[in-house]
């Protein structure tokens, strides 16, 4: 069994009331531990829903959520120790700061999970490091910080209490390519480093194509696809049925192939496509 694995789950917002939806119809995925997942789908799609699942902030209508091998809501005694396995970080997250120092707001986390004082010291200077604020920061009110650093604090509070599981949504929404790059090499470098499985909720297909090896795709309440980047975005014309699009670089590819121009792979990412482009220029130097 997977680090998280759901059975026939589905929720029902309004039960009972006119304006009853249903936003997860029988949903059965398996993510595996260590995986990085990308999860994509139009608003609306049962996204957001799903991902409440994974800590318990939401009660599945029917189904089954398992956290590591346990199941939730099975022992209420033990529901608190499988919400710490689950880290979720909200959109906007930096909205979320209360503390009136950075230090305090990361530490916040580490502190409610009983760990001792040394412990917290250390996950707080550790995290910090990782998502790239100073120690000279530590002590200053996060309210003075930049956007941008707002809400790598707002990150590394979730980051320090070390979950096995990371969840972002939209974690790079409002911020200037600058920005949405430094996060998405953070959250990259997070997951290279601790070994965790990370899933990242995007609208962005471009920033799920170059940061993701798995990726969750969510239609009408239901999953549509679980699957390699190269196998999903393969399914163009499904996911423009879908409302979703995607990389603007695989949709070159596609013309080019209409062209005659033939490549073996689904191109995603733009420096797969620059090696393709190299090999296919160095195969033609070859045979000239």
């Amino acid at each position: 069994m997977g680090i998280i694995k759901t059975q026939d789950l589905s929720y029902v917002y309004g039960e009972g009331t006119p304006f009853r939806k249903v936003a997860l119809d029988k949903v059965n995925i398996d993510i595996e531990e260590g995986e990085l997942v990308g999860i994509i789908g139009r608003t609306g799609s049962g996204k957001s829903t799903l991902i409440q699942h994974f800590n318990g902030l939401l009660k599945a209508t029917s189904g089954k959520v398992f956290i590591d091998g346990e199941e939730l809501f099975s022992d209420k005694s033990r529901l608190r120790q499988i919400r710490f396995k689950v880290g979720l970080v909200f959109q906007y997250p930096e909205y979320q700061l209360f503390e009136d120092t950075v230090y305090k707001d990361i530490a916040y986390g580490p502190i409610n999970m009983g760990l001792s004082r040394e412990e917290v010291d250390e996950r707080v200077k550790r995290t910090m490091s990782l998502v790239g604020l100073k120690p000279e920061l530590m002590q200053k009110s996060p309210f003075e910080l930049s956007g941008g650093q707002k809400r790598r604090v707002a990150i590394a509070g979730v980051m320090a209490m070390e979950p096995k599981v990371l969840i972002l949504d939209e974690p790079t929404a409002g911020l200037d390519p600058h920005g949405r790059d430094r996060i998405l090499n953070l959250i990259k470098e997070y997951h290279r480093q601790k070994g965790s499985t990370v899933m990242l909720v995007s609208h962005s297909m471009e920033d799920i194509a170059k940061t993701v090896n798995k990726i969750l795709v969510m239609n009408d309440s239901r999953l549509f696809m679980y699957d390699t980047p190269e196998r999903v975005f393969a399914k163009v014309k499904e996911l423009d049925n879908m409302g979703l699009t995607v990389p603007q670089i695989t949709r070159v590819f596609d013309r080019l192939r209409d062209s005659g121009i033939a490549f073996s792979d689904e191109v995603y990412s733009v420096d797969y496509a620059k090696k393709l482009v190299l090999r296919l220029l160095q195969e033609k130097r070859v045979r000239s």
